[in-house]
């Protein structure tokens, strides 16, 4: 039975004072019921492993290059991130996407590179505001994950995030029917591509405004195996019940 995830997207906050909220996360979950992930800035990333090492946290990226190396400056590659003590990155974040005009195929050899560098990769889908009120999000999900996701895709190299664009830091979420409709779509189309095994061992996250308040109620929803935090992973208080919450449902 897959483990159900906790990950937390600390985006560009974070100084080295900020490790002390990592340190009580770890601290309140010395035996977790499920993974949990710090995906702190690149500069903290080596002292975060440190601090993690030997609790149930894990530390991953936030982003990586495509390419293992080269003339890219100011990027980072997948195999840099491993060095530094990363077991995951996240890729095709919307962020991403809409900041720095990345494609679902560049997002895919990202991805590919990732995997192919030992890290756990997780992609990035979701819709705009305009996209969900033009009854489009079935169709954008679709050609985002079917480009997004490459075909070394297992259930133990790769995480699906479902983040709605409009839901990302606004305080809004979308309803659990809402929720609901679009991870048994994305469960659908994995098992569909990798076959009924491999399909359903790929874990599916919720992500877009989930707070202490109404995690119990995303977590709650069928094919939903854990979140993808942001705000609300920058503060242990904040975090701990979000991760409880999910502990409840493993």
């Amino acid at each position: 039975m897959k483990r159900k995830l906790a990950a937390g997207n600390w985006k560009m906050n974070g100084t080295r004072a900020a490790l002390a909220e990592l340190e009580k996360i770890a601290a309140a979950h010395p035996e977790a019921a499920v993974d949990i992930l710090i995906c702190p800035p690149y500069q903290l990333l080596a002292q975060a492993a440190d601090i993690a090492a030997g609790s149930p946290v894990a530390i991953g990226g936030q982003d990586c290059h495509n390419e293992a190396s080269g003339a890219h400056t100011g990027d980072i590659s997948a195999a840099m991130l491993v060095d530094t003590g990363a077991t995951a990155v996240i890729v095709g974040h919307s962020e991403r996407r809409e900041d720095h005009n990345e494609t679902s195929a560049l997002v895919r050899e990202k991805a590919r590179s990732a995997i192919e560098a030992g890290l756990t990769a997780i992609i990035c889908l979701g819709e705009s505001e305009a996209q969900r009120d033009a009854a489009n999000t079935l169709d954008i999900i679709a050609g985002q994950l079917a480009t997004s996701v490459p075909d070394i895709t297992t259930g133990a190299n790769t995480v699906i995030a479902y983040e709605p664009v409009w839901a990302i830091g606004t305080g809004k979420t979308p309803t659990t029917e809402q929720i609901d409709e679009v991870h048994d779509f994305i469960r659908a189309r994995l098992v569909r591509r990798f076959g009924e095994t491999e399909g359903a061992a790929i874990r599916l996250l919720y992500g877009g405004s989930v707070k202490p308040g109404n995690a119990a109620e995303i977590f709650a929803t069928d094919n939903v195996d854990g979140a993808l935090v942001g705000g609300a992973s920058l503060k242990a208080e904040d975090f701990s019940p979000i991760i409880k919450a999910l502990e409840a449902t493993a």
